[in-house]
């Protein structure tokens, strides 16, 4: 799957599962660029069947719902939706 990556000068382990046309994916990426913190993303709907089909699966472990954005902190916690206290406490911050 092709991940793009954010740097940031806080270092996590972050991963992003967005859609290209999502008002709260591209609030959730500003939020994370303001917090520059560092972190993976794919845009699902961008991705070519095969490769969708490996993001949503990827998706479906952390989220059965596969409903967007969903931020994976760390490979033990997601935060489904755009909230942003949520956010900081499972980056504590």
């Amino acid at each position: 799957m092709n991940m793009k990556h954010v740097d940031g000068e806080k270092k996590n382990d972050l991963v992003l599962y967005a859609l290209s046309t999502c008002g709260w994916c591209k609030k959730t990426k500003a939020f994370l660029n303001d917090l520059r913190v560092g972190y993976d993303y794919v845009n699902v709907d961008e991705l070519a069947s095969e490769e969708r089909e490996q993001a949503i699966a990827g998706l479906q472990r952390w989220n059965p719902k596969c409903s967007f954005p969903s931020l994976v902190v760390n490979s033990d916690r997601c935060v489904v939706g755009y909230d942003e206290k949520k956010i900081r406490e499972a980056l504590g911050l």
